[in-house]
Order: structure tokens, then sequence, then C-alpha cells
């Protein structure tokens, strides 16, 4: 790996570890977990590789392949605030870490993306590849359910990104083969296997072209929003209700939104529409699933793509074109944006008969459209993986 590579060319020496967390995909259920929703999701076998040793003096020491500055600080003072670069996700790790753990060991390493970013969470990644490296070095163990918990709080409550838990979740509890099907309510979750007359599969990643940033995006304001919306069906139906950011759609029934959802503006309404909508989809989806049924599934994953343009309004121009071409191109079962939707890729599930036409087709219209991305967009073929804890400890 390049990150090795990279690692004795700046120090020397050999690595003594390799850390690694898979990126995910999340077909059905997008922008649902913040309040508490229900999701399917996958890892897949791309994701973030760390080469590193441990430093005994507790200074840690990190380079990444895809950004020129380094990052350094000591393990026993964490920056309190962040630094608004790359590195506040290790931070934000290490902080988080530090509340639950005594560290006093430190590590130089260099991180490695396998794919361009943007889409595949890639930030909780690369959060869940440096935990682990930094609880190796410091003889920490934690159980899956405790890594996906400090995760969602580096990036929550450091970086603060208005996440939820799908993007730990699928990085963490997944197994290749299986479909995760997560309650972000209770965290109980079950893994669906593949059925055996389920048709053949494999997952596309297409590359917008463009980079994206969840915490530079209006991710936080759609969540702003649907709480909005919450916070009035709340008060409409007579229920009790506390602070705004306690506003959760999980406590609004179905029902009442349906009642009283002709009196939310018609941005709240759009944002909530998406919730109760999607909640729906992923029940259903994990159903077709079960059964062996990919069209069914595919075609929910389209439907939820359609959603999240028109009701949760994410998209940038470019995706959105993609995502109308995959619907319109023989051998995609279904897909969407995926992540937040703001720049980054779409990923499609895919019969592998197609493969080849697939790629091509999507290609040639995409660029037809925004030829000034050649160079930049591209095609990725990914598998089911395991993911980072497979319910064992760190």
């Amino acid at each position: 790996m390049r990150c090795e590579e990279k690692f004795f060319e700046i120090y020397g020496r050999d690595v003594e570890g390799i850390s690694f967390s898979p990126y995910r995909i999340c077909p059905i259920g997008a922008h649902s977990d913040h309040n508490l929703g229900k999701i399917t999701g996958l890892a897949i076998d791309k994701g973030i590789h760390i080469a590193y040793r441990p430093k005994k003096n507790g200074v840690i020491e990190m380079s990444s392949l895809q950004f020129a500055k380094r990052a350094q600080w000591h393990i026993a003072s964490v920056p309190d605030e962040k630094q608004n670069d790359w590195a506040d996700y290790l931070r934000g790790a290490a902080w988080a870490l530090e509340k639950r753990h005594t560290l006093g060991v430190g590590l130089c390493g260099v991180i490695e993306g396998s794919l361009p970013i943007g889409g595949l969470s890639s930030s909780a990644a690369v959060i869940l590849s440096f935990l682990t490296a930094l609880c190796r070095v410091n003889n920490i163990r934690l159980t899956s359910q405790e890594l996906i918990d400090t995760a969602l709080d580096a990036e929550l409550n450091y970086v603060g990104v208005s996440v939820g838990k799908l993007d730990q979740s699928c990085e963490v509890l997944s197994k290749k083969d299986h479909l995760l099907y997560l309650d972000t309510r209770d965290d109980s979750y079950e893994l669906i296997p593949t059925h055996p007359s389920m048709k053949p599969y494999e997952i596309a990643i297409f590359f917008s072209g463009l980079e994206h940033s969840l915490a530079g995006s209006k991710y936080n304001m759609r969540v702003d929003e649907l709480r909005a919306g919450v916070y009035a069906l709340q008060a409409f139906s007579g229920m009790e209700y506390g602070k705004f950011k306690e506003a959760n759609a999980r406590d609004v029934s179905p029902e009442i939104y349906a009642r009283y959802k002709d009196r939310l503006p018609d941005t709240w309404r759009r944002r909530c529409e998406h919730w109760y909508t999607e909640f729906a989809r992923v029940e259903k989806g994990a159903e077709a699933w079960r059964r062996g049924d990919i069209e069914e599934y595919g075609r929910l994953s389209f439907e939820s793509g359609w959603s999240s343009i028109h009701n949760w309004e994410s998209g940038a121009p470019e995706q959105i074109r993609l995502y109308e071409i995959m619907r319109d191109t023989p051998g995609i079962y279904g897909g969407r944006f995926s992540g937040a939707g703001f720049k980054g890729c779409c990923m499609a599930l895919i019969d592998p008969a197609f493969e080849e036409s697939v790629a091509e087709k999507v290609t040639r219209e995409y660029l037809h459209a925004f030829p000034h991305l050649e160079g930049k967009y591209s095609v990725h073929i990914c598998h089911s993986a395991d993911g980072a804890g497979m319910g064992e400890e760190a």
C-alpha cells in the first residue's frame, strides 16, 4: 500500500501496524438517522488505511496522501475546538476517546483513502480507522457499540456535523453478503443474508468529480428544517414538547404527520415528507432483501433518490444528472446519491452481466453533459465487505 511506502519515506522505518475502516453505502435510509429512523446499508471493499507506529512520548503526528499539511499535537492536549482543517476528524477522535479512557501513547502515521473523497462517509471511516490505531497503541479494547458511539461523538460534538449513527454503524457492524438493517433509536440491528435466489449484484460508484464537505454544506440546515416541522407537528397535535434540539421525528407518529402536514410551511413539510416516506421505504426494502427481490429493493432505492432531490432538496446539478442517467440505464437495479447528496458521488446496485455497458453509457452521457469534468469523474466497481468491528473487540 502507498501509505506504507510513504511512511518509510518519511520516517525511514517500517510500520508496526495497519488499521482499516471500510466505506459504506446506504441505498435506502438516507437523511433519517439524525431523527432516529431506520436504515439499510452495506460496507464496501474500499476504505481508509492508516499505517502507523506508536510514539511513547505521547505526540500525535499524522500525514495524509490527499492533503499536504501534516497534523501534530500531544495526546494530553487535544485542542478544545476544531482547527478547520482535514485533521479535525483525528483530533475529534482523540478528544472523544480521551473522555472515556486515559491516553498516554501517541502515534505517527500516514492515511490513505482508496477512493476519491465524497459520499461514502470517508469522514467516519477516517475517525474509525484512527480510533482503532489509537486504541491499539494504548492497549484499549472497545466493543463495537463503544467504537460506534465514540466515533459519533467525535463527528457530532467536535467536528460539529449533525449526523446520526448511520455511517459509523454501517462501517462497524456490516458483514459481507449481508444487508445491515438498523434501528437507530435503540441500536437494534439485523444482518439479513443475501437470499440464495437473489440475482447477482455489484456496487457501482460514480464519482461526479466534485468534492464535498458535510461541515460546509447545507446538511445541518436540512436537519434543522426537519426538526422545525416536527416541533410544529408536536404543537399542532397537543403533544408535550421541550427544547427545539430535542424535537425528533421518531416521536411523532405517521398518523399525526398525515393529519397536520398541510399546516406546515412547504419547506418543513417536504423535509418531513422525506423522513416519513423514507422510514416506510426502509421497512419495505428490508423485506424485499429478505425474500431475495433485489429488483424491488433497487426500485425503492431509486425512489429514495427521487425524494432526496424533491423533498430533502439535496444534490448538485451534476449529481442529479447522474441519477437521471442511472434511472435510464439497463442493468442498474437501483441507486441514489451516496452520503448527504451535496456533491460527491452516486451509488448503484448493478447486474454484473451489464458492468461494461453500464460504465460506458453512464460515463458517455455524463461527460457529454459536463465535459469539463473529464479526468475528475470516475467509475469504481465494489463489493460488500465486513465492517471494522464485526461485533468483536477493537
